[in-house]
């Protein structure tokens, strides 16, 4: 009996270690799958109102996250934008709301060490993905989108190329980012088939020109009010929608 007790011991340490791994170390994660579809349901008109403007160098893209009517405690951030070369890089943040309706933050397309910067040349997309969460970290709404940041180029248009916005004149030294807004300041009168899309620039305007999406009817937002874009023609850029 004496003999067989450490092959017994050989045998029991192997079951346990098998059990381990396959009870824990290959256990399925499913903790971020879960909290993804407990999501809420967010409509379009309870949307926060999203911008990210160039600086003038185009170095940095302020973000915007007006209308907030979610109720949550805090607010991640994350700014994704791919280099020239493939690299990735990534601009993170929380935000503690406490009640605010609409928050700002400038974030640097580089980085910065002891007061000094460095700069990301060459980039043109990336995305940005806002998550809210609630006063125990639970996630309860998220929204994602791409941009396109562009310059010297007459022809603006979002990443999945359904708004484009052909300028009448190429502006010199101006950037602009094309992006989806996830919501508006205010309902247009007709369905939104299409949108809302921004186009945000790092000048003053305006910046007219011929814009094109998939709808019966395009609308512009700017300086507080819709108005129609008739044949396409708009006086400056802003928040488009199309509508049914």
């Amino acid at each position: 009996m004496k003999k067989l007790l450490p092959l017994f011991l050989v045998l029991a340490g192997a079951l346990v270690l098998v059990g381990v791994y396959f009870f824990v170390i290959r256990k399925p994660k499913t903790g971020g799958l879960e909290e993804e579809t407990a999501l809420q349901t967010v409509s379009l008109a309870e949307r926060p109102e999203t911008s990210l403007t160039p600086s003038a160098d185009g170095h940095w893209l302020k973000l915007k996250v007006e209308k907030i009517k979610i109720a949550s405690a805090s607010m991640d951030y994350e700014l994704l934008y791919s280099l020239p070369d493939g690299r990735t890089q990534g601009v993170p943040g929380t935000i503690t709301l406490k009640g605010a309706t609409s928050i700002e933050r400038d974030l640097l397309l580089g980085s910065e060490s002891s007061g000094k910067f460095r700069y990301d040349e060459g980039v043109s997309e990336g995305s940005l993905s806002l998550r809210f969460r609630n006063e125990k970290g639970k996630l309860i709404a998220k929204f994602s989108t791409k941009f396109h940041l562009q310059s010297n180029d007459k022809e603006l248009t979002s990443v999945d190329e359904k708004l484009t916005f052909s300028l009448s004149k190429l502006p010199a030294k101006t950037f602009f980012v094309t992006m989806e807004t996830f919501g508006f300041a205010s309902e247009p009168s007709a369905t939104v088939k299409t949108g809302p899309y921004g186009i945000f620039a790092s000048g003053a305007g305006p910046y007219p020109g011929k814009v094109t999406m998939p709808g019966a009817k395009l609308f512009v937002y700017k300086a507080g009010a819709w108005t129609e874009v008739v044949s396409g023609e708009s006086s400056d850029i802003g928040i488009f929608v199309a509508t049914d």
